[in-house]
C-alpha cells in the first residue's frame, strides 16, 4: 500500500479529507495541536481521534474510559485476544496494540468504504496483529470461536444510534459465548433523560453477567444531559477501586457505579429481548454544536 496523499504532501500542508462512505459523509480533520493526529466525523458527528505518532493517546473521554478497561482487563503489558465491534478509525485497536504488544485482535466494521478510507489515510502499524472484517457486528461476532476472546469492546453506532439488534439479551448470549472464562465485555452506550435506554441495557447485562460496573459523567447519570456511558461486565470480580480512581482523575472526571447503587439506578427496568429491542435514542442536535 502506498503512502496517502496527505503523507506525501507533508504535515504542514495537511487538509481535511472528505469522502462519502456507506454510513454517510466521512471527514478526517487534522488536529492542529498534534503533529499527525486526526479526528473522524460521520455526518458531522465526531467518531474517533487518532494520533499516528502516539496511538496510546486517547483524546475522547469515552475512549479514555474504554482505555482504562483495556488496561485493567489483564496484567499490564500481557497480550490478549480482543474483538472490537465497530471500528471507526481503529483508535482502540491501535491503543491495545501499543499498550499490549503481541495481542491478537479482530475488528468488525460493516462500513467497507470507511475501512478503506481509514486504512489509506491513517495506515495501521504493519506489525500490529489486527484483522478487520467488513460485516455486521453481530454477524461478525457469530464467527468468533467459542471462548476465544479475553476482551470484547462494543462501540457501534449507525447515524449516532446503536442498532437495536446489538442491545438485546440474545446479543449478549453471543458475547458470552465468544468470551473466555473470566473475560471482560465493555460497551459504549449513549443516552439522555429519562435514561430509559441506559437502564434497560444495565438490566439486560445483569441478566447475563455476574459483575457489572458503569462509568459515566455524573451529569449524565443524574439525567441532566445526553452523553456516553461505558458499561463493563464479567463473570469475575471487576477492578472497581482502580477503575474508580482512574475515571476520577481524567480531564473530564467520571463516576463509577456498581453493586447495590447500580442496581438501584436501574430502577426495575426489564431486560431487552430481540423481539422488543429498538435503536438507542438519537442525540439532540445541540450535542454536536
Amino acid at each position: 500500500m502506498g503512502k496517502s496523499r496527505n503523507a506525501r504532501r507533508g504535515r504542514a500542508a495537511a487538509e481535511p479529507v472528505v469522502e462519502d462512505v456507506d454510513g454517510g459523509r466521512a471527514e478526517l480533520v487534522p488536529d492542529r495541536d498534534r503533529t499527525r493526529a486526526w479526528t473522524l466525523l460521520i455526518d458531522g458527528a465526531p467518531q474517533s481521534h487518532v494520533d499516528l505518532d502516539d496511538p496510546a493517546h486517547l483524546s475522547f473521554e469515552y475512549q479514555r474510559r474504554l482505555g482504562h478497561v483495556i488496561d485493567l482487563a489483564a496484567p499490564p503489558g500481557r497480550p490478549v485476544q480482543a474483538v472490537h465491534l465497530g471500528g471507526g478509525a481503529l483508535t482502540l485497536a491501535r491503543y491495545l496494540a501499543a499498550t499490549r504488544p503481541r495481542s491478537t485482535q479482530q475488528v468488525v466494521e460493516r462500513d467497507t468504504a470507511l475501512v478503506q478510507l481509514v486504512r489509506r489515510e491513517l495506515p495501521l502499524d504493519p506489525g500490529a496483529r489486527i484483522r478487520v472484517r467488513s460485516t455486521d457486528a453481530r454477524a461478525g461476532l457469530a464467527k468468533v470461536p467459542d471462548g476465544w476472546a479475553d476482551l470484547i469492546v462494543a462501540d457501534v453506532f449507525s447515524g449516532a444510534r446503536t442498532p437495536a439488534h446489538l442491545t438485546s439479551a440474545e446479543f449478549l448470549d453471543e458475547v458470552r459465548r465468544a468470551l473466555a472464562p473470566g473475560g471482560v465485555y465493555a460497551a459504549n452506550l449513549a443516552d439522555g433523560p429519562p435514561l430509559a435506554h441506559l437502564r434497560g441495557q444495565i438490566a439486560t447485562a445483569a441478566a447475563r453477567f455476574a459483575e457489572l460496573a458503569l462509568v459515566a459523567d455524573p451529569a449524565v447519570l443524574r439525567g441532566k444531559r445526553f452523553g456516553n456511558a461505558v458499561l463493563v461486565a464479567s463473570d469475575r470480580p471487576l477492578p472497581v477501586a482502580e477503575l474508580t480512581r482512574r475515571a476520577a482523575s481524567d480531564p473530564q472526571p467520571a463516576r463509577v457505579e456498581h453493586g447495590r447503587a447500580l442496581a438501584d439506578f436501574t430502577g426495575g427496568a426489564a431486560p431487552v429481548t430481540d423481539a422488543a429491542a429498538v435503536d438507542s435514542p438519537a442525540p439532540p442536535p445541540s450535542v454536536f454544536r
